[in-house]
Formats: C-alpha cells, sequence, structure tokens
C-alpha cells in the first residue's frame, strides 16, 4: 500500500480548537499545541470543535465545572450554580458523532469539564473534588457512540509510547475507512487482517489468534454482520501498548525470514540489536532499521505487506523514542 501522505489524501482528525491555538477558552487564550499544530499538522487535516462555544457560551466566559456523581456528573457555572450546560453540551457531542463520519482520530484537551477523557475534577458539595474522577460531558457523548474511533488527549501524547499508539491506530483506522470505499470483500477482510499480524503481535498476541478464529468462520456469516465486529476487536486489541519485550518478539520472527539468506556473521548482528532493544540499551528503529535493510537485498512478498514495519510515515520518527 502506498504510504506517502500527499495533500488531497491526508486522513482527517477532529481536536480540540484551542489546541491549534484558537482563543476559544473561557479566558479568551488558547492552549496551542506545538506537536499538533506544527509536527502533526502536515500529516493531517484537522477539524478544529469547540463545544462550549458550539453550544453558545462566549469568550471570555464564566468558566464551567463537573459536580456531582462522578459517573454521571453534571457541568454548571462555577459562579451561577443554576446556569447547567450538561445537556446542551451533550446533544453537541451526539450530534458531532453522527456528522463527523470521515474523521480517523480525535485530539481532546485534557482536564476540561466538557472534552476531557479521563482524571477530569467533580466538586462536592464541600467544595473539594471527588476521587475517582470524571470525563467531560462532550466527550463522553462522542465516545460513547463512536466507540472504535481512536482518540487521545494532547497531555498524553507527550509521552512516545502512548503518541506511537494513537497515531498506530489512527492510520489503521483510515485504511479500513479506504477498505471500506473501495468494497469490502471476503478476500480483502482477510488481506488486511494478514497485513495486521505483527502489530497485532506486538500489541495483544492473543486477540491476533481470536480474531484469526473469527475470520475462520467467515464462511458462516454474512460480510455485513461480521467485518464491523472484526474492526471492533481489532481496535480494541490495538489500544493495547506494545512493550519492549513483545516488539523483541516480533523483530525474532522478522528475522527468522532471513536466517537462510544471511551470514552468521549479519544473523549474529541482528540477535545482538535485538538483545540491546530488548534490554532498554537502543530505540526500536535500531534493530528495525538494520531487519528493513536485510528485506530491501532479500524481499519478501509476505512481510512486504507487513503493516508493523512502516505503521506511519517514516518521517515522523514515531519510533526513535521507544
Amino acid at each position: 500500500m502506498n504510504r506517502h501522505h500527499s495533500a488531497p489524501s491526508k486522513p482527517k482528525l477532529a481536536i480540540s480548537a484551542c489546541l491549534l491555538g484558537a482563543e476559544v477558552r473561557y479566558n479568551g487564550g488558547h492552549k496551542q499545541s506545538q506537536l499538533c499544530s506544527r509536527t502533526l499538522s502536515e500529516y493531517f487535516d484537522f477539524i478544529p470543535l469547540c463545544p462550549e462555544v458550539a453550544i453558545g457560551l462566549g469568550t471570555p466566559r464564566e468558566p464551567i465545572r463537573l459536580v456531582g456523581d462522578p459517573a454521571a456528573p453534571r457541568a454548571v457555572g462555577t459562579v451561577q450554580r443554576e446556569h447547567d450546560v450538561t445537556e446542551p453540551l451533550a446533544a453537541y457531542g451526539e450530534q458531532m458523532a453522527a456528522g463527523l463520519d470521515d474523521i480517523c482520530g480525535y485530539i481532546f484537551m485534557q482536564q476540561s469539564p466538557s472534552c476531557g477523557l479521563e482524571r477530569v475534577k467533580v466538586y462536592q458539595d464541600n467544595g473539594r473534588p471527588s476521587e475517582p474522577k470524571g470525563r467531560g460531558i462532550y466527550a463522553e457523548a462522542f465516545c460513547a457512540r463512536r466507540p472504535d474511533l481512536p482518540v487521545e488527549e494532547d497531555g498524553r501524547l507527550n509521552d512516545p509510547v502512548l503518541r506511537e499508539n494513537f497515531l498506530t491506530r489512527v492510520f489503521a483506522y483510515a485504511e479500513w475507512q479506504q477498505l471500506l470505499r473501495a468494497g469490502l470483500t471476503r478476500q480483502a477482510l482477510i488481506t488486511f487482517h494478514s497485513r495486521y499480524k505483527y502489530l497485532l503481535m506486538a500489541t495483544n498476541p492473543l486477540q491476533y489468534k481470536a480474531l484469526g478464529r473469527l475470520l475462520g468462520d467467515l464462511g458462516q456469516h454474512q460480510l455485513a454482520d461480521l467485518a464491523p465486529r472484526y474492526f471492533s476487536e481489532l481496535m480494541a486489541a490495538l489500544k493495547q501498548c506494545a512493550t519492549r519485550r513483545t516488539h523483541s518478539n516480533v523483530l525474532q520472527h522478522l528475522s527468522g525470514y532471513l536466517k537462510r539468506a544471511l551470514s552468521g556473521e549479519d544473523k549474529q548482528e541482528i540477535q545482538q540489536l535485538i538483545s540491546q532493544y530488548r534490554l532498554g540499551f537502543v530505540p526500536l528503529v535500531v534493530p528495525l532499521t538494520l531487519l528493513k535493510h536485510h528485506l530491501r537485498r532479500h524481499p519478501d512478498r509476505y512481510l512486504a505487506q507487513q503493516a508493523y514495519l512502516q505503521p506511519h510515515p517514516e518521517n515522523l520518527s514515531l519510533r526513535n523514542a521507544l
């Protein structure tokens, strides 16, 4: 598959507008993210959204906060407690979840009473936040209707493992959308699953086997019924972050394809780098680059189509910090 993302085919990401520098926060400010506005904007078309502005709250405005039951909080004014915007925020979340059918992911503003995905403060009558914490009203409504969509908070994207995991899922989601647009067939579904073998082995090896069993029953089911279930389970499996141990296991599998083609010295060098990676001395990109070098010299058709080898554009350098 062509992994060059030219301008017309950039995947679309929804994003909290303040993260792109829009001055939409309650104090008239923004929370511009350099990662989003500079780095990721080269690879994605962003759709900026601010639910608080969208439901008619002005800028600047009285801030809102979550109160009550952390499992079902209300969003109210910090001064005028009777100013309750829970329903409008939830309704806007439902509206956007239904309308944004061509996005491949969503980056939310952290700790926001409307957009936070987790750890949002929920205040009690004594004025103190509760434990456990809650989730933003808009984000909760949106995610409930789009459970397969890759979502993440801006702050968590500073973690290289979480960043790589999120963007891997985004590009997998984009590829699935492309497959649906082209017209999904049984063969296309099996080919897609085959492409994700080693990526799944790195994130969730048990789920790779479970998905294989699911497709083993393909002849017994309608494709229109089975494909959405398959994709939901795939996206859930990819949420699990790969570790140095699981990556090392995949690297060993890949190197096995080269054992007849390489000299003893070359094989020893690969094993040494895999070991150094597993022990934390070098990043993932080091053994992977050497493996790719040997695979270019000794091509293998099955490995050439593996998403694991290039799950996202190389220039994003996401594996340099893993």
